[in-house]
């Protein structure tokens, strides 16, 4: 039903308030309202605050947005994890209104002694409201009189009603009529490495692989041998390490390197085909060794300031153990034989789909036996494989459960699908989703990207950029040399508080299977990698000190570890690509040239206001990879090339 004074159109709102809108504590997260009424009197709204313990914080005043008729804007700040909620609180401000007709009526020598009398009444209710202290109480007073005194000047009156002081006082201490409320609606404070982290994805069967050159046998990598990888993987400055699926991989249907169909004795198989006589997602490969094995990498990964983050790949091997122990919980055909996946024109003969139609309540209780199993272990963060493919209301049901009792555990999920589906994982509880941005790589794509994850669905869906994935070798880096490595890896770091690298971008590893596919050449997906980091290191032939560079960029700028604050500023070049994060008076604006293969001269534009200055200001510039220092304005001369520094990360110090 609709209050005495309007209040419409609120945001965040997910699902008409069924499900909590994204925040994180220290994040800003903007509250808007369509804030209005019948007549010209003038009305005020603010937002009331109310955290986890249930304790209303000091309300917050919205202000009018200066082009959008009766939006009214506050930014609020949650400070502890945990459900909060909102509400809007609109009313008619009979101070404001009376401070818009005076500014009127007495200089035009309309209804002066009215409009005093007036005035002094409305100050008086403020002061037997009875909450001024001292200070307050006599500039309140003393207006008070003033407007009582007619033998001063009209304009002095006039003057000491208008005061900057009395203006300050009454903006703390208003007059509130006809008091409407809208709300609360829920939101939900995340721990920080739901909005910003690092992630690094690596094999753990192909860190510390070993190959007979006599024989050419592959001997896996193990936990041991793959826990020496994280001191690198520290160092360049991740927080996130990702392992794909650790669990026995299937025999029945094994695809063979390539993801060919005639695998020989030796060949390992796909991680996500889980489960064989060996165990199922409970249980880990034997070649990678034992629980405590695994315990010990997570605990080197935590000494290290990493946190381990697991595959959870809901999908079964033919040989896997549920299929015997659990057969309803797949899908049988008309010939007796048990679907397996496919996505046509693709086939996935060694995995079987899980059917949440038949028996859904057993399935919701071995997925979370499952969960909690690795969270027992120390695992707290979930990658989850293709969540689009199971039904929303699983998924709702999980989150909620596992929120419930553990909070801080991060699911991130890897949907690449229809932006509702992937809006409403969101929605039901998925902290961080991965993205289209993979494929975004024009100018207008990129500008119409990231305006798109940073102020229109960022209260449903948490962005992760990963600038690679095993299944994702986009043609920009197949053909677009080192200096394409460099352009989106600024774009991701710089771009979205998380982003990732699946391990050989480093390397620069840019070779499709067969042109015109997005597979990787020999991919990691179906055999064992082994990788020279030592000698890659030793030649130079490595990206990682150029990575490590952004994380270090990225942990000394509080501003790019949000997104809610993301302008784009303008070029007169299709191919340079400006855009600023701000934050407390921490200025970040990125300058990229989106051609790898060409130097870029052009105009850059920058909305200073936007960055918290003035039109007329000049302002210092320090370029945070290359180390030097310049002094722009609104209008700035770049040239960008590519063989030597595709981008400017610019931190902004003081106008002059």
């Amino acid at each position: 039903m609709v209050g005495r004074i309007p209040v419409m159109d609120v945001s965040p709102v997910v699902d008409l308030g069924r499900h909590p809108a994204k925040a994180t504590v220290a994040e800003p997260l903007p509250v808007r309202a369509r804030v209005f009424r019948e007549g010209h009197d003038q009305l005020s709204a603010e937002v009331v605050l109310t955290d986890p313990g249930g304790t209303a914080r000091p309300p917050v005043r919205m202000t009018k947005h200066a082009e959008v008729p009766d939006l009214y804007e506050a930014w609020v700040t949650p400070d502890a994890e945990g459900p909060w909620t909102y509400q809007v609180q609109a009313w008619s401000d009979p101070i404001a209104t009376w401070e818009h007709d005076a500014g009127l009526k007495i200089p035009a020598g309309v209804d002066v002694e009215l409009m005093f009398t007036e005035g002094r009444l409305l100050l008086n209710r403020v002061i037997a409201g009875d909450d001024l202290d001292e200070r307050e109480l006599g500039i309140v007073s003393g207006a008070a009189q003033a407007a009582a005194d007619d033998e001063r000047p009209v304009e002095a009156r006039l003057a000491a009603l208008q005061s900057p002081d009395l203006v300050e006082v009454l903006d703390r201490h208003p007059l509130r009529e006809l008091v409407t409320h809208e709300g609360p609606y829920p939101i939900f404070a995340d721990r920080n490495l739901a909005l910003f982290g690092s992630w690094y994805e690596f094999f753990p069967r192909s860190e510390g692989a070993t190959k007979d050159p006599a024989t050419g046998r592959v001997t896996s990598g193990t936990f041991l041998t793959a826990a020496k990888r994280l001191d690198a993987v520290a160092e360049m400055g991740f927080d996130v390490i990702y392992l794909p699926p650790i669990h026995p991989i299937g025999e029945v249907n094994r695809k063979g390197p390539n993801n060919t169909l005639t695998p020989g004795p030796e060949d390992t198989g796909s991680p996500w085909a889980i489960g064989s006589k060996d165990g199922g997602h409970d249980a880990i490969h034997p070649d990678l060794g034992s629980f405590d094995d695994f315990d010990a990498f997570v605990a080197r990964a935590n000494e290290l300031g990493l946190e381990v983050a697991l595959d959870l790949a809901l999908q079964a091997a033919p040989d896997h153990p549920w299929v015997t122990s659990h057969p309803q919980f797949f899908t049988t055909r008309a010939d007796g034989t048990i679907a397996y996946a496919e996505n046509p024109p693709k086939k996935y003969q060694d995995i079987y789909p899980v059917n949440f139609d038949n028996d859904p309540a057993g399935i919701c209780r071995e997925v979370l036996r499952i969960v909690r199993h690795w969270m027992s272990h120390g695992v707290r963060i979930f990658r989850v494989d293709n969540p689009h493919t199971k039904p929303l209301a699983f998924w709702e049901w999980l989150l909620k459960e596992i929120r419930r009792t553990d909070p801080d555990v991060i699911f991130l999920s890897e949907a690449f699908t229809r932006p509702p589906m992937m809006h409403g994982l969101g929605a039901v509880g998925y902290h961080q989703s991965y993205t289209y941005f993979t494929w975004r790589t024009t100018k207008q794509e990129l500008e119409s990207y990231l305006t798109e994850v940073s102020s229109e669905s960022d209260h449903l869906m948490r962005p992760n950029f990963f600038v690679n994935t095993p299944d994702i070798l986009h043609a920009y880096l197949q053909y677009g040399g080192p200096a394409a490595f460099k352009i989106r890896a600024v774009l991701a770091a710089c771009g979205s508080p998380s982003w990732g690298v699946y391990a050989g971008y480093e390397l620069f590893e840019h070779v499709a299977v067969r042109p015109g596919s997005e597979e990787y050449l020999d991919s990691e997906k179906y055999q064992i990698r082994i990788r020279d980091w030592k000698q890659a290191d030793a030649d130079g032939r490595t990206l990682a000190p150029y990575i490590t560079r952004l994380n270090e960029i990225r942990r000394a700028h509080p501003a790019l570890q949000l997104l809610r604050n993301l302008t784009i500023h303008g070029s007169d070049d299709d191919n340079v690509l400006v855009f600023s994060k701000v934050h407390e008076g921490d200025v970040v604006v990125v300058v990229v040239n989106l051609d790898p293969h060409g130097t870029r001269e052009t105009m850059v534009h920058l909305d200073l206001p936007a960055l918290g200055l003035q039109w007329h200001d000049t302002l210092a510039v320090h370029d945070e990879i290359t180390g030097a220092d310049w002094t722009w304005g609104a209008h700035n001369y770049v040239r960008l090339d590519p063989g030597h520094e595709p981008a400017h990360v610019l931190s902004v110090r003081s106008p002059r």
